[in-house]
C-alpha cells in the first residue's frame, strides 16, 4: 500500500462547502423514499463526525461500537448519534464524539459536510468532515465503544480496495460496500461514506 499524498486542505474544505453537489454513494433519491416507505416513514436526525487525522500519512477515525448496544451493535462506524431538539448537525457530531471516545469538541477543525445519508433503520445521517492534528488522547466509554482505531487514508484512496457484495436481507437483495480491514468489517452505512469521501479525496488530488 503507497503513501497517501499530501491533503489540499483548501481544495478538500472547498469541496466539501457545498454537499448536494458531491456524487454520493448509494442509496439514490429514489432508493431513500424506498427506505422511507419500509420504515414507516419513521426518520430520525442524526450526524456522525468523520475525522481525518492528519499525520504525515493521513488516517480516519473510526470506532468499533459495543456489543451491548440496543442498535448497530458490535459495527463499526463514525463516532455520532441522534441530534438532540436545537441541535446543529456539527454540535451534534461534537458533542457526541465527546460522548463516545472523549474527544474534546474544541479540538475538531470542521471543514464541511458529506451527503446525507438515510440508513435502512430510518436514520437520516449528516456526515461531517473535521480535521484532527494528533497526538490524540482518547477516553472512549466502554458501553458505547468497543474501541476506536484508525483507517490509513492510502488505503481509502485506492479505488480498488472496496469490495462490492449482494445479500439477501428481509426478502430483499441488498448491495453494499466492504472496505479491507484485518480485524473488522467495515460495511453498510459507514462504508458508504468512506467511499463518497474517497471520491472527494480524489477528485481533489
Amino acid at each position: 500500500m503507497s503513501a497517501a499524498p499530501a491533503l489540499d486542505l483548501a481544495g478538500l474544505a472547498a469541496r466539501l462547502a457545498d454537499p448536494d453537489s458531491i456524487p454520493r454513494d448509494r442509496p439514490s433519491p429514489a432508493d431513500d423514499l424506498d427506505r422511507a416507505a419500509r420504515t414507516g416513514g419513521r426518520v430520525v436526525q442524526a450526524a456522525v463526525l468523520v475525522p481525518i487525522v492528519t499525520h504525515p500519512e493521513p488516517t480516519v477515525l473510526l470506532t468499533l461500537r459495543s456489543a451491548r448496544l440496543n442498535s448497530h451493535a458490535g459495527q463499526v462506524s463514525f463516532p455520532g448519534g441522534r441530534m438532540e431538539p436545537g441541535e446543529t448537525p456539527e454540535e451534534a457530531a461534537l458533542r457526541e464524539a465527546e460522548e463516545e471516545v472523549g474527544l474534546d469538541r474544541a479540538i475538531p477543525r470542521i471543514i464541511g459536510r458529506l451527503p446525507e445519508v438515510l440508513t435502512g433503520t430510518g436514520y437520516r445521517v449528516t456526515p461531517v468532515v473535521a480535521l484532527l492534528r494528533p497526538p490524540l488522547a482518547l477516553r472512549h466509554d466502554p458501553g458505547e465503544v468497543e474501541e476506536p482505531f484508525e483507517y490509513p487514508l492510502a488505503r481509502l484512496l485506492d479505488p480498488a480496495a472496496p469490495e462490492r457484495r449482494r445479500q439477501e436481507f428481509r426478502g430483499r437483495m441488498r448491495e453494499f460496500w466492504v472496505w479491507p480491514h484485518e480485524r473488522h468489517y467495515i460495511w453498510g452505512a459507514t462504508a458508504s461514506m468512506l467511499v463518497t469521501l474517497a471520491g472527494v479525496l480524489r477528485d481533489q488530488r
